[in-house]
């Protein structure tokens, strides 16, 4: 318990002293993971929107693909955009391996599945015959659709959630495309990582408490926006 009371004061005393390193690890955490998050939301919000309006053949086998993409191993990301990006890769003349755009890349491709998954549960989840009697009320088609969009925004955003969570915490991928490079590809969870290979279990969970840190004051932010105009029962 002692080594759980020396690592959340040392990371407060880590963040008031204003450590630069620190604050620099901090920050790039947020870009990484946030950007990731956004990248996801861009993709696999449509793409979960999409299954959920269409009725389609084949459709079941496009869930099946989307389902299983929301529990791939993040080793397996890292490893397929490591070969893509690695220098004798068919996508290694864009020098981005071992940069936060690689991590980036891999984190997005971990949360995509996840939004898109959780984006369809969302609107399925809702009355079908919803969308009848929007549309037997002179909505069109598109009216619809947003109407239900909103209807079913607790969910979409707690997808956004799910996303963000599962990236900002990753770091088996981050490992293998960022390399831990200081000053340019560490983050908190390799830091983590790094600083429990070395035995330094007080600035690990140092860097763990920062990390829960961040993560909780992300979602507090989502939370809000989720909770906003919501009714009281």
């Amino acid at each position: 318990m002692k080594n759980f009371w020396d690592g959340l004061i040392q990371a407060i005393a880590l963040l008031v002293s204003g450590d630069a390193e620190v604050y620099q690890v901090t920050l790039l955490t947020l870009f990484v993971s946030g950007t990731a998050t956004l990248i996801s939301v861009a993709i696999g919000l449509p793409v979960g929107l999409w299954l959920a309006f269409r009725d389609f053949p084949g459709k079941n086998i496009c869930l099946s693909i989307i389902n299983f993409g929301m529990g791939l191993p993040p080793v397996v990301v890292g490893l397929v955009v490591s070969l893509l990006f690695w220098r004798y890769g068919p996508l290694g003349m864009f020098g981005l391996m071992y940069t936060p755009w690689a991590m980036i890349i891999a984190q997005a491709l971990i949360a995509s599945p996840i939004v898109a998954g959780l984006s369809f549960a969302a609107i399925a989840g809702l009355n079908p015959k919803l969308r009848w009697q929007l549309l037997s009320l002179g909505a069109t088609s598109w009216q619809a659709n947003w109407l239900l969009i909103r209807e079913a925004r607790l969910g979409l955003l707690a997808a956004v959630m799910a996303g963000f969570g599962g990236v900002v915490s990753e770091v088996g991928a981050s490992m293998m495309v960022g390399g831990n490079i200081k000053g340019q590809t560490r983050v908190l969870t390799t830091a983590t990582v790094m600083e429990v290979s070395k035995g330094n279990y007080d600035i690990a969970l140092a860097f763990s408490f920062i990390l829960l840190m961040l993560a909780y004051a992300v979602i507090i932010l989502l939370t809000i926006l989720q909770q906003k105009g919501r009714k009281a029962w």
